[in-house]
């Protein structure tokens, strides 16, 4: 289990493109979980988003989603440095 958790709504646009193996593989501190549903009702309709160490990123697009994703695990990451 990683340090910083990303947690995904398995209907959520942001699985259009395989977040799981990306992140993994850039951030080995990182644990992807895909989830069912995340609660949010609608939400993963309206645009792609996750959750990094229980706060919610989004993006417009899936791609931009993962930026901001990636800008994320890495302020998480500098408060263990």
């Amino acid at each position: 289990m990683g340090i910083v958790v990303v947690e995904v709504c398995d209907g959520n646009a942001i699985t259009s493109i395989d977040i799981e193996e990306i992140l993994e593989r850039e951030f080995p501190e990182v644990a992807v979980l895909i989830n069912d549903c995340l609660s949010f009702c609608g939400l993963c309709r309206v645009k792609p988003y996750a959750i990094v160490n229980n706060k919610r990123i989004f993006g417009n697009t899936p791609e931009e989603c993962l930026d901001n994703i990636r800008t994320a695990i890495k302020e998480e990451l500098a408060k263990y440095e």
